[in-house]
């Protein structure tokens, strides 16, 4: 199984890892009204990074090559917002990571969004601190992907690429590198 590429940013600075989550994230039993709530506040706050310059920009910078696991799906290249990431803060309108997959024409398209947050106590007994997105709980908590990366918590949102495994699945295998 091929391990995939991210960086992400710990509590000091960006740090890279390697992996992912190999198990599929649960999906959480949320009405339609929420999924769609989710999704539109998503598309709404990155409708301006369809132009992955656009992202660059705004302060996004890549922090990792094309993310598959073969037989499950991609996340595509990570984007991620420093000051984002790093503000302690869960804005929906303000999503720490973008998520692109290769077009056709060889360039970069916006398939999703990513939610970060650091576990506030570092045990992964615990998660009374797990964070949700319209009332989406988080996956994790999971240890980092690699040396200095925290235990953490992040949610995907398909907010621009149809996910068959779901929208806030970890892993879509309509993307791929």
């Amino acid at each position: 199984m091929r391990r995939s590429t991210h960086l992400l940013l710990t509590a000091a600075a960006v740090a890279g890892f390697i992996g992912a989550s190999t198990a599929p994230a649960a999906l959480a039993s949320t009405g339609g009204s929420t999924v769609n709530s989710a999704v539109a506040t998503a598309r709404q706050a990155t409708a301006q990074f369809h132009d992955v310059n656009a992202a660059l920009a705004a302060g996004y910078v890549r922090v990792s090559d094309c993310t598959e696991l073969p037989g499950v799906g991609a996340m595509g290249y990570h984007y991620m917002n420093p000051a984002y990431a790093s503000d302690g803060q869960i804005v929906a309108g303000k999503p720490d990571l973008l998520l692109y997959a290769p077009a056709a024409d060889g360039g970069l398209k916006l398939v999703g969004v990513e939610y970060f947050r650091p576990d506030a106590d570092q045990d992964l007994s615990t998660d009374n601190d797990r964070p949700s997105f319209y009332g989406v709980p988080f996956d994790g908590p999971m240890l980092g992907h690699s040396e200095g990366m925290p235990i953490h918590y992040d949610l995907h949102v398909w907010a621009w690429q149809a996910n068959p495994a779901g929208t806030f699945a970890e892993w879509n295998p309509n993307v791929h590198c």
